[in-house]
């Protein structure tokens, strides 16, 4: 059974797929399904902007549909870039942009606590809704290491594999991520469903 993807990140969609496909689901972007539509990113929560996504996709196609919004929240910024992670260093910036940006605002930060935040939205063809979250905690290093990943992961210190994401493998970081943590919580939901 096919999903869409109500993404253009490539990286995402990997994600979605090392975890959703073992239910046998295979991912596909909403490009893929000749969806092209732009989608403002309105709510005031990770939860409100994932369903946005969802939603809007959900009525161009008759497949399930997955969305999810995902950002880094700093103590020391009170909780900035949080939803406008993506969006942090303006509008058209990369992800080296978002890391300068970031690395500037905490460089007189003693504090460096930080958690990524990802809420997953999915929503069935019959219109049934499912949302889970996952979190996971680390802190902001003071310059990037590594390259692997995407995003703020290069400054990303997670306290559980005491790593930064930016070395982690793939598997190391699903392990323990909090897109994987959200995804993990989905699958349980799906497979039940899947059983019944």
């Amino acid at each position: 059974m096919k999903i869409v993807a109500a993404t253009t990140n490539q990286g995402k969609i990997r994600e979605f797929q090392e975890i959703l496909g073992e239910l046998g689901y295979e991912v596909v972007s909403m490009h893929d399904e000749g969806i092209d539509v732009e989608v403002e990113e309105t709510g005031s929560t990770f939860a409100e902007n994932a369903l946005i996504k969802a939603r809007a996709v959900s009525l161009l196609c008759d497949y399930p549909v997955i969305a999810d919004d995902s950002g880094l929240c700093v103590d020391a910024l009170d909780g900035a870039p949080g939803i406008y992670s993506a969006r942090f260093a303006g509008e058209d910036a990369s992800d080296a942009d978002r890391n300068v940006k970031l690395l500037e605002e905490m460089k007189d930060k003693e504090d460096r606590k930080a958690q990524y935040v990802a809420s997953i939205a999915f929503i069935m063809p019959d219109g049934r809704e499912i949302t889970t979250e996952g979190t996971i905690n680390g802190e902001i290093l003071t310059e990037e290491h590594g390259t692997g990943g995407f995003g703020y992961d290069p400054l990303f210190m997670c306290n559980e594999i005491g790593k930064c994401f930016g070395l982690a493998t793939p598997e190391e970081k699903n392990a323990v991520s909090h897109r994987g943590r959200a995804l993990k919580k989905l699958y349980e939901i799906l497979k039940e469903q899947v059983e019944e």
